[in-house]
C-alpha cells in the first residue's frame, strides 16, 4: 500500500474552516478582554479620583489641626501675659 493512496486526515477546505473559526473566537476573546480592561481603567480612574480626594481632605484636615495647635499657644501666651503675678510670691 502506498503513502499516497491513503485518505487525507484532514482536507484543507476543514482545517480553513477551524481556523476561520478559531480567529473569530481570538477576535471575540480579544474585544471580550479590550472591555474588561476598559472597564478596569474606568474603575480605577474612580478609584484614583477617591484617593486623592481623600488625601486633600486629610492634607486639609492636618493643616487645620496645626492651625489649632498655633491658636492654643497664642492663646496661653495671652493668658500667661494678662494674668497678674503676686510680686511677694516667689518664682516657680
Amino acid at each position: 500500500m502506498s503513502r499516497n493512496a491513503r485518505r487525507p486526515l484532514y482536507h484543507p477546505d476543514r482545517v480553513h474552516a477551524l481556523f476561520a473559526r478559531m480567529l473569530d473566537d481570538l477576535h471575540n476573546m480579544a474585544d471580550r478582554h479590550a472591555a474588561e480592561v476598559a472597564a478596569l481603567r474606568r474603575e480605577l480612574d474612580g478609584v484614583r479620583a477617591a484617593f486623592n480626594e481623600l488625601r486633600s481632605v486629610s492634607l486639609a484636615r492636618s493643616k487645620a489641626e496645626v492651625e489649632v495647635a498655633e491658636l492654643r499657644r497664642l492663646r496661653d501666651i495671652g493668658r500667661a501675659k494678662a494674668a497678674e503675678r503676686d510680686p511677694a510670691a516667689p518664682l516657680q
